[in-house]
Formats: structure tokens, C-alpha cells, sequence
């Protein structure tokens, strides 16, 4: 396995609508080896979830892990889980805003408003229907990764560029980042 080089804003690949991938695509090792890629290039960076495009690759396949950490914000495991074409659709109007990060845009925060409860329908990566229901910041991380498959970030939906910080400005300051 590799760590894969990111993709950081400004770069043509973050704004392209992927293309989605055929069965006999992802199951050829190729795939296999760039979803293997990309779950040591999210642990390599501490991330939650990464896009393909995030890795130069415009194809739609998402990867999210989360983990518990001692002494955080209890969110909920979420155990690594990897999304193939997927389709998000809302089941709530109700929408929370919250702060987001991005690998692709490096220790840059901002308040993102999300629907608090969404679906998806996508293939895992053996190419088995998978349906998810998701709450909270487990439906958060899976609109933000989807979001780059459509070549949307997260700034691209801050409703008040004010909140846009560092990360490091954020801690310095006191302000809640969870």
C-alpha cells in the first residue's frame, strides 16, 4: 500500500463531477489498490473521510473511519466504511451548522451548515448494495466526502465566510471547534 499524495484547492480534479465506476471496474485490482491507497493515506493524515478526488482521481468512491479519542466530544464510532457511487438523500429539512476541516484544504475551518439526517445508497467495495442511515457527524462527514465527487467543498457552502479560519487562530482563540 501507498500514501497518496492530496489534491489541495486550486487544483482542477476538486472541481470535476466524478465518473462513476462500473461493477467490472471496481472489482479490478487497480480500484482494489486505490481504495487500499486511500484508507492508508486517511490514516497517514488523520482525516475522517477522503474523496478519490482528494487523491487525483476523479472517480466516486468515498472512504470514512472515525474513531473515539479519550477525552473528545463523543460522536460515536464509525467503523471504516467505503462508499461507491454513492447517493445522499436528505430525511430531514433540519439542518445544524458546524465547523468542518478538509485535507484538501489544510488546518483552514469553518461553519458548514448540513442536514442532520441523511441516506445512502452506494456499493461497498465488493460491489454489494449498501443503504445507510446517518445522524449527527456521521451524516455530516458523508455529505462533506460526497460533496467532493460533485466537485463541491465545504467553503462553497458556508453560508457566512466570517467563521472561515486557521485551525490554529481557532484553538489561540477559545473557540469551540466540535
Amino acid at each position: 500500500m501507498s500514501i497518496l499524495k492530496i489534491s489541495h484547492l486550486g487544483h482542477p480534479v476538486l472541481r470535476k463531477k466524478t465518473k462513476d465506476l462500473t461493477l467490472a471496474e471496481l472489482k479490478s485490482p487497480l480500484i482494489q489498490k486505490l481504495i487500499d491507497d486511500m484508507v492508508e493515506t486517511l490514516h497517514e493524515f488523520d482525516g475522517v473521510g477522503l474523496a478519490a478526488p482528494q487523491v487525483h482521481e476523479s472517480k466516486s468512491i468515498v472512504i470514512m473511519e472515525y474513531i473515539e479519542e479519550p477525552g473528545r466530544k463523543s460522536r460515536g464510532d464509525l467503523p471504516l466504511t467505503v462508499l461507491v457511487n454513492p447517493v445522499v438523500t436528505p430525511l430531514s429539512d433540519d439542518k445544524q451548522e458546524s465547523w468542518e476541516g478538509c485535507l484538501s484544504i489544510p488546518d483552514i475551518r469553518g461553519k458548514v451548515p448540513r442536514h442532520t439526517k441523511v441516506q445512502v445508497k452506494a456499493w461497498d467495495r465488493n460491489g454489494k448494495e449498501i443503504t445507510l442511515k446517518a445522524t449527527g457527524f456521521h451524516a455530516v462527514i458523508i455529505q462533506h466526502e460526497t460533496d467532493h465527487l460533485k466537485g463541491i467543498l465545504f467553503i462553497d457552502r458556508m453560508e457566512d465566510m466570517k467563521s472561515l479560519t486557521f485551525l490554529k487562530e481557532l484553538a489561540r482563540y477559545g473557540l469551540d471547534e466540535e
